[in-house]
Formats: structure tokens, sequence, C-alpha cells
């Protein structure tokens, strides 16, 4: 009897609508790295579940992940979405553009994650969505802290790093930032409550307390 892949069949459960498989298609032909549908379908359930008003994404990509978030945001929220390559940021305007998405609802911001992230308000975001690698996690977690309100949560996407994490082996720097990453967040039960989801390549979720 043929076997089925969970993964696969859960990846493909939700369907993209036209406005994120062509942003996805742009992103593929700039190498962007952008949530997955089965990722995406659920960070539009936690902002959903969150009735979200305030997100910040540290990574946008090609916009796929934005749009998501957008979907499952209050209609009058506001998505501020960080990124430091200026393509990114170009070709994502295009898919809201695209997709009808009022300027009102987005800010995006081509600058270095750590200055822009520092500046942030204090317990004024609902989620947090990394899915660009910082060049220092464990301060961006510890900004995300302060920026979320109780209740909020952080999301670290594409957490597996390739199935690197998992494997004690791989000791490069980016596999070294996210398993430290996930035993800070992990181990902090003082402040934050987490589970690991295997969706896309995985996702790291934790609420702040």
């Amino acid at each position: 009897m043929m076997r089925h892949d969970p993964h696969s069949y859960s990846e493909s459960f939700i369907t993209e609508d036209h406005f994120k498989s062509q942003a996805r298609a742009r992103g593929i032909e700039l190498g962007t790295v952008d949530a997955t549908p089965g990722a995406g379908a659920y960070l539009r359930h936690l902002a959903f579940t969150l009735s979200a008003q305030s997100v910040v994404e540290v990574g946008t990509g090609s916009g796929v992940g934005s749009l998501w978030l957008l979907d499952g945001m209050l209609t009058n929220a506001t998505l501020t979405s960080i990124d430091d390559e200026m393509e990114h940021t170009r070709i994502a305007k295009m898919a809201f553009n695209e997709a009808d998405i009022s300027q009102t609802r987005y800010r995006l911001i081509t600058n270095s994650v750590l200055d822009v992230i520092s500046k942030l308000t204090d317990r004024a975001y609902d989620l947090v969505v990394l899915r660009h690698d910082p060049e220092d996690l464990a301060y961006v977690i510890g900004e995300a802290h302060r920026i979320l309100r109780s209740g909020g949560a952080l999301v670290i996407d594409n957490f597996f790093g390739g199935s690197k994490v998992c494997d004690p082996t791989q000791r490069d720097t980016k596999t070294v930032s996210l398993r430290d990453a996930g035993k800070i967040i992990k181990n902090d039960t003082e402040h934050w409550v987490s589970t690991l989801i295997p969706a896309g390549d995985g996702l790291l979720v934790a609420t702040k307390l």
C-alpha cells in the first residue's frame, strides 16, 4: 500500500490564492526566503486567533508571508514588515498592490533589523514573526519580548534551518544561532510558554507570559 506523506498533505491543505502564488514566483526568481503554504496558513490562523491589531514581520521576502498575515489580522490592523533588501521591499509592495491591500494596512521598512526593532514601542504588538535571520537572534528575541503585549506571540519561521538544527553535527553559524534561540526560549519559562510545530521548515512559537 502506498504511504502518503502527512507533511506534504498539510502543506497543501489550504491552497494559496492567485496573489500569493504570483508573489511566490517573483520571490523564487530573486531567491527570497518565504513562508511555505502550510506555515502561511498557520500564521493567518494565529493572527486571527490573537485578533491581531499590530504585527511585526522580520524578513518581508516577496510578501507571501505578509499576505497570509494580513488575511488573518483585523481589517483596521497594521503590519510592520522589515527587510534589509530594497528589491524585496519593491516586489512585496507589488504583491500588496495586486491584492488591493490598502496602504494604511502596512509599513514596509528597508533597514537593518537591529536598528528598527530597537526603536519600536514597548508592549505595543500582538505578534512578531521572524523569517529573516538577524545578525543577533538572541538580541532580537529580547526585543520581541519587550515590544509584545502580554499574551502576544513570537514565531520563528524556518526554525529547522533546512533540517540542520535537529542534526547536532551541523555547526555552521546560522544553525548554531537557531539552535541557541530554541534553547533560550524553551528554557525561559518565566517569560515564554513555547512549542515547536513541524509546518513548513519548522515554526518555533512562543507566547509572552
